[in-house]
């Protein structure tokens, strides 16, 4: 299913080259995020037979994958037809538009609904940040880090992706925020010790490994400390999610800005 949030006809395919090593692992190894993964992979790999720097980037950059890039790039053909290898390109692009669209971070608050359509007054109201110190786990754009830093004493953003983490780094220099930190990080990996912060929150993170993912939120998540899970608005209905209430999670439902169901969830921890 599109997103909707990129027009992949606007975008180079040297934007892969801007993308990080768990990024290309991730997309190499499922195909695209589309169902016809055949299909992606004999685009992606007449992509790459016409554009070796980005193949050599990809290999350099994860040898773990260069077996399934050999595979993909052997099974396409060697295409000399500049619109043959566009199409390609495009395809490419558009099947992982969520990667494709962070690398124009610029764009996202237009192009993207969970960033569009959100008031932050739907934070504010699953906890009070005033004086608090707290982790935005996969901070994206910095949807979540930069309106908790309008009440918080700090805040820090934890971001997988390089061209993310410099958005929000270019935003704090222009604006002259004081009170957010900007640093890498995957959410199985935070880089904190134990009962670091007062609020642990995220918004489109939690769900490849429920378990390992919650353990490493509350591990650096203080005592009486708050879990927050908020997604955004979306263009299209988010559902429940049995996955957090069946591990203690509060589920709150409201109506979002798209006139689209939308439920938060937090939990408070007790160590």
């Amino acid at each position: 299913m599109s997103l909707g949030w990129i027009d992949a006809s606007t975008y180079s395919f040297n934007s892969f080259l801007l993308m990080e090593r768990f990024q290309i692992r991730l997309m190499l190894e499922a195909g695209g995020w589309r169902n016809e993964k055949t299909e992606w992979r004999h685009c992606m790999g007449v992509a790459l037979n016409a554009n070796p720097a980005v193949l050599w980037y990809f290999k350099r950059l994860c040898p773990d994958c260069v077996p399934l890039l050999d595979e993909i790039t052997t099974h396409a053909p060697m295409s000399t037809d500049t619109a043959e290898i566009r199409k390609a390109e495009i395809h490419a692009l558009q099947a992982v538009e969520d990667f494709t669209i962070y690398t124009t971070p610029e764009l996202m608050a237009e192009h993207c609904d969970f960033i569009r359509g959100w008031s932050k007054a739907r934070l504010f109201e699953l906890a009070d940040l005033t004086g608090k110190t707290v982790l935005d786990v996969g901070a994206g754009s910095g949807r979540l880090a930069f309106a908790a830093a309008e009440k918080a004493a700090w805040v820090y953003a934890s971001e997988p992706v390089g061209t993310l983490r410099e958005f929000m780094r270019n935003k704090i220099k222009n604006e002259g925020i004081a009170n957010v930190r900007v640093l890498d990080g995957l959410i199985t990996e935070l880089a904190f010790p134990d009962d670091t912060f007062d609020v642990v929150m995220c918004g489109h993170v939690i769900g490849d490994d429920w378990d390992s993912e919650i353990a490493e939120l509350t591990r650096v998540c203080r005592p009486n400390g708050l879990l927050l899970n908020c997604p955004g608005d979306s263009e299209d209905d988010i559902r429940p999610s049995p996955e957090l209430t069946n591990r203690g999670w509060e589920e709150i439902h409201y109506v979002g800005s798209f006139s689209k169901d939308v439920f938060v969830h937090r939990k408070q921890i007790a160590k």
